[in-house]
């Protein structure tokens, strides 16, 4: 009798293996994605064009099933730079500015520098919100203009409160919650919040 009870207890074990490979694959391909990021990003001014390629990359792979999320990411990405080379060099500036009056500011003691501080801080966190958010709309239409691309992404993260809140929140805790794994926020930082933005902006979570 307690040979007839433990008989089927290896195919229970078998059938969960589907299951954990396909939850490992939301670990893995992401992270793809953003070691490929984390390579095209080393010009500096390189960040948001291969942001993009990543977006683009990440999209194939919810979309089609393409599961070359690395690969796809350089394959991707001489087309972003060509569109976004541009507005890249004006962020990376504006992120310089920004980060340059932060650390002054938080050096100062007088009671007015707080709401000046309190400014830069919003403004660098609207400035994460759309380009997580533009990212994910150029992903999304590859062969889009940059204007079509900057619309959307105003509409994605700001059109609801709660979405930009969560795309802010999303990469913040990225971050901070794949400090556990080696080399986490590199690879898992960018690619979570992005990964997210796709999941909003797409259409079928708004059919009933």
């Amino acid at each position: 009798m307690q040979a007839t009870l433990s008989a089927p207890e290896p195919e229970t074990r078998s059938s969960g293996w589907p299951t954990l490979l396909r939850r490992l694959e939301f670990v893995a391909y992401p992270a793809a994605a953003g070691a490929a990021f984390a390579v095209l990003a080393l010009g500096v001014v390189t960040w948001l064009p291969a942001l993009a390629a990543m977006g683009s990359a990440l999209q194939r792979w919810r979309a089609e099933g393409d599961s070359r999320c690395f690969t796809n990411t350089f394959t991707s990405f001489g087309r972003y730079w060509r569109a976004l080379w541009r507005h890249s060099l004006l962020s990376t500036a504006a992120a310089a500015v920004l980060a340059a009056n932060i650390v002054y500011f938080l050096g100062r003691s007088e009671p007015w520098t707080f709401v000046v501080l309190a400014a830069q801080v919003g403004i660098a966190a609207a400035l994460v919100i759309h380009h997580v958010a533009l990212a994910a709309e150029a992903g999304r239409s590859p062969e889009g203009s940059l204007r079509s691309w900057s619309l959307g992404a105003l509409a994605l993260g700001f059109g609801s409160p709660a979405r930009g809140t969560a795309l802010l929140g999303a990469v913040i805790s990225a971050v901070l919650l794949s400090l556990v794994v080696p080399l986490g926020p590199l690879l898992l930082g960018p690619s979570i919040p992005v990964l997210l933005a796709l999941s909003f902006a797409d259409p079928r979570r708004h059919t009933p």
